[in-house]
């Protein structure tokens, strides 16, 4: 009896091992890329990645960003899309359209718009990526506009609208975003 029980408990250990192993970083930074806290998620708004319901026409492959649910869906296919939170643009920086993915980057560089310059003197010309970056872990480029949807090292912002346009997600979900989409998706912002 002793011995099924140790055997059965040696098992246990074994999967729970191999459930919660992670896999090798992509990125040198990426042990950085941290999502919400363990203690946030379990107090603060729901901005799990969750896969959903979601019948659409839109082909699998396809992201829908709903501004106004502060989510976005990347459509599976059969009814279904993983569902995303995230953060938005700020009043008067909002905006919608279509547009395609034309770029991926992973711990992008950042240089900010001569226009938020203006209205932010405080911030740098420049910053290379990395952990204190405000793309965050990766980066993915919407057309030839200067939107972008990116990671974000300030993950207790996930859920509100304080963007200069761009759309945020935590650093853990843009990677899993990333790592799933193709340049050339269509991406819908509504």
């Amino acid at each position: 009896m002793f011995a099924r029980f140790l055997a059965g408990g040696t098992c246990a250990v074994a999967l729970l091992a191999v459930a919660c192993a992670t896999p090798a970083a992509a990125h040198p930074y990426d042990q950085y890329a941290r999502g919400r806290s363990f203690f946030a998620s379990l107090f603060g708004p729901s901005t799990a990645r969750t896969l959903v319901s979601y019948p659409t026409n839109q082909k699998p492959g396809t992201i829908v960003v709903s501004t106004a649910q502060r989510r976005l869906y990347l459509v599976l296919g059969n009814g279904q899309a993983l569902s995303y939170g995230i953060a938005v643009g700020r009043a008067g920086y909002a905006w919608s359209g279509v547009s395609q993915i034309s770029d991926k980057r992973e711990w992008p560089d950042w240089t900010p718009p001569e226009q938020m310059l203006q209205r932010r003197r405080d911030l740098p010309h420049h910053m290379a990526g990395g952990p204190d970056n405000p793309m965050g872990a990766r980066a993915i480029y919407l057309g030839a506009s200067l939107y972008r949807i990116h990671g974000s090292n300030e993950p207790d912002k996930i859920g509100q609208a304080v963007s200069s346009g761009c759309i945020r997600l935590t650093n853990e979900d843009v990677i899993d975003l990333y790592n799933r989409v193709r340049i050339g998706a269509t991406v819908i912002v509504q």
